[in-house]
């Protein structure tokens, strides 16, 4: 299996990013024209982790996300689905606590949390809105959630070209990197069927979540939103 449907099977989509663990970061790099980097500095700003907090990462695949968050001296437990991604991951950094877990029903107890974070990741999971109430289940009262994920360019013209670039660019450019591009294929059609920004700062507030608001990121390719739950 290299790619999922866009009803999202959990098990297609696990078995999907499996088979691309090894080369994601790298691939990811590539087809981003360099931004993840920036991006991910702009994840850990929003999280603004602080030493002996704990932090959840979700979808947190071979824990780069992650690794910003450890450097704050926060507790950071990276958490997938993949367990091809894990390994890969626990390989390369073998003192994080990795963690299997699906989103929509969180291995960890209620209130557990100071920010729950998750970075390109909520649009594979099949239930978003079941994902949202467990990030807030295990979210301590005060606490925080930041979700990263692509979105809506807001500038027409660029919004066409950035989905011409999703459909015919990116599948044949991750045919020269990845090891399973067909995936990428699914990821495009992912991003393009994903609710714009309004509408998931919509379902945040019907998930419970407070103070919700969000910020673009190279134009509206990806976008940043933050909650709170009531203390």
């Amino acid at each position: 299996m290299t790619r999922a449907s866009l009803d999202k099977q959990p098990h297609e989509v696990a078995s999907m990013f499996d088979d691309v663990a090894e080369r994601y970061d790298l691939t990811n790099d590539v087809l981003s024209l360099g931004q993840a980097r920036l991006w991910r500095k702009e994840v850990a700003r929003a999280v603004d982790a602080r030493p002996a907090q704990k932090v959840l990462d979700l979808a947190a695949g071979t824990a780069t996300s992650s690794l910003p968050f450890a450097r704050t001296g926060a507790y950071v437990v990276p958490c997938d689905f993949s367990l091809g991604m894990l390994r890969v991951g626990k390989q390369r950094n073998s003192w994080l606590p990795f963690t299997a877990g699906d989103a929509t029903k969180l291995p960890f107890k209620d209130d557990t949390f100071d920010a729950v974070t998750i970075s390109f990741g909520l649009r594979n999971v099949q239930d978003t809105d079941a994902a949202l109430r467990e990030m807030y289940r295990v979210t301590r009262p005060g606490g925080r959630v930041v979700i990263c994920e692509f979105s809506h360019p807001t500038w027409a013209p660029f919004r066409t070209v950035y989905t011409e670039y999703l459909m015919r660019a990116l599948p044949p450019a991750a045919r020269a990197v990845s090891s399973s591009p067909d995936a990428y294929v699914y990821l495009a059609e992912s991003i393009r069927a994903w609710p714009d920004q309004r509408a998931l700062a919509g379902r945040l507030g019907e998930a419970g979540w407070g103070k919700v608001a969000w910020r673009n990121l190279t134009g509206g390719v990806v976008a940043l939103h933050r909650g709170f739950k009531q203390a």
